[in-house]
């Protein structure tokens, strides 16, 4: 997959991302761009296995909450950052447009795989993403991605059985340019 920058992907259910380009750093490469979530918006519980996350409030209110602890929140001005493996949430906890600064490190696989994400939630019309794309891609970024919200017994069993009926009714053509998963070192 060919992106350019400034790349910007919509959900449809409150939650736009500008991703602004990609530096190199000494110790690995970092996606940097803007969030924007409407009130009571933002993913649900999920893991990075191999990438920290930070975020700068620009204007509003985030609230956030690390698997296990209490809910947080900051304000204009303040950042928040989550560590790889850190299974975390954020939502937008004011009344107007949530705005921050983000990053992500190292790059990876975020911008396609955000972007399908995204693109899956448009196609359903829903906040679930189409089930067959879903199933694709939690299957082959598992190295990278977890969505912690999802049922065990759907991730280890519905979930792998989709995607099998996916690659049986060829439903995954339009992920022939997917990028490789990254494997931890």
């Amino acid at each position: 997959m060919n992106i350019t920058y400034p790349h910007t992907i919509e959900n449809g259910h409150g939650e736009k991302l500008v991703f602004l380009g990609v530096t190199q750093e000494p110790d690995g490469d970092r996606v940097f761009g803007e969030n924007f979530v409407k009130p009571g918006s933002g993913p649900p519980m999920h893991v990075h296995w191999l990438q920290d996350e930070g975020f700068t409030v620009v204007k509003g209110k985030i609230g956030y909450q690390i698997q296990g602890q209490k809910e947080q929140y900051a304000g204009e001005g303040e950042s928040i950052v989550f560590k790889r493996g850190e299974p975390h949430r954020f939502w937008n906890a004011g009344t107007d447009m949530l705005q921050c600064r983000a990053w992500i490190k190292p790059a990876n696989t975020i911008v396609f795989f955000l972007s399908a994400i995204f693109a899956a939630q448009a196609k359903s019309g829903r906040n679930q993403p189409e089930a067959f794309d879903a199933a694709y891609l939690l299957t082959r970024y598992a190295s990278e991605y977890d969505m912690l919200e999802i049922p065990l017994f759907v991730r280890k069993v519905v979930i792998p059985i989709t995607y099998a009926l996916g690659k049986l009714l060829n439903k995954y053509e339009h992920f022939n340019d997917a990028p490789e998963a990254v494997k931890p070192r």
